[in-house]
């Protein structure tokens, strides 16, 4: 039970802090939305997708939820950095309890974040696209909802990863500048990766989030370019890697 009280108060200690942080919901809103409008609707309109029998705003509109998963998950490894420069890592780290369940309750809080973010972003796709558009009923919709769950531990996870292993803000800053832009357009977000040279496939292939994206596409349009099985699977296979990755390196914090 006590495991269970300290995953409870840093899940509760993430969501006070986001609660809290007006500028950061804005934020973390604001550049999905403005990425879908003048993407999905401007780009939609000089061009569509080959043999698609929806528009570009569709097709964009998963991976928009993708970026908007990918941004707030991955970034959520900074507070690992302040609660280090304040003095707060401190205090839990020599706490009687285990470091795993202080890993696991900051987990659950970052994806909570960063699945609410989603949902709400999934909403703006369903107003803008239309129930026509989509696939939509109770089964597509937790498809979904399950991918982005696995999106948002995944990347909260590489997050804590990298995090664990800085101990200054600009540093993470910078390699979280190198990661997440090829990450997102690497996914097939933004354009299919099907019609990508060769060599570009390749390295798409290795991207984790092409595989979310491809699964949330498949759940909302019905099409995708790879089983919806096969995503899940290669996505909670990343998942439990980094999440065990996370917990180690997160364990041996000095």
């Amino acid at each position: 039970m006590i495991e269970f009280r300290v995953v409870y108060t840093m899940w509760l200690r993430e969501m006070k802090r986001w609660w809290r942080s007006k500028p950061r919901m804005i934020g973390s809103l604001s550049m999905p939305i403005l990425w879908l409008v003048v993407m999905g609707i401007g780009l939609g309109s000089s061009f569509s997708i080959p043999n698609a029998a929806f528009n570009y705003l569709v097709f964009v509109s998963p991976g928009i939820i993708g970026m908007s998963l990918l941004f707030t998950s991955i970034f959520s490894g900074v507070s690992v950095i302040w609660d280090r420069q304040f003095g707060f890592l401190k205090e839990i780290l020599v706490s009687p309890v285990s470091r795993t369940s202080i890993v696991i309750g900051k987990m659950v809080g970052s994806s909570t974040v960063s699945l609410i973010t989603g949902l709400v972003i999934l909403f703006i796709v369903i107003l803008l696209n239309g129930v026509s558009s989509l696939v939509l009923n109770p089964i597509s919709l937790l498809q979904t909802v399950a991918f982005m769950s696995l999106i948002s531990f995944s990347f909260v996870s590489v997050g804590l990863v990298i995090a664990s292993k800085l101990t200054n803000m600009e540093g993470f800053q910078m390699i979280m500048s190198l990661l997440v832009m090829p990450t997102f357009f690497l996914s097939g977000a933004m354009f299919p990766i099907e019609n990508a040279p060769q060599w570009m496939k390749a390295v798409a292939h290795i991207d984790p989030l092409m595989y979310g994206v491809d699964g949330m596409r498949s759940s909302l349009t019905g099409i995708s370019q790879y089983p919806m099985m096969v995503d899940f699977t290669i996505l909670v296979a990343f998942c439990v890697v980094m999440v065990a990755l996370a917990s180690h390196l997160f364990s041996r914090i000095e």
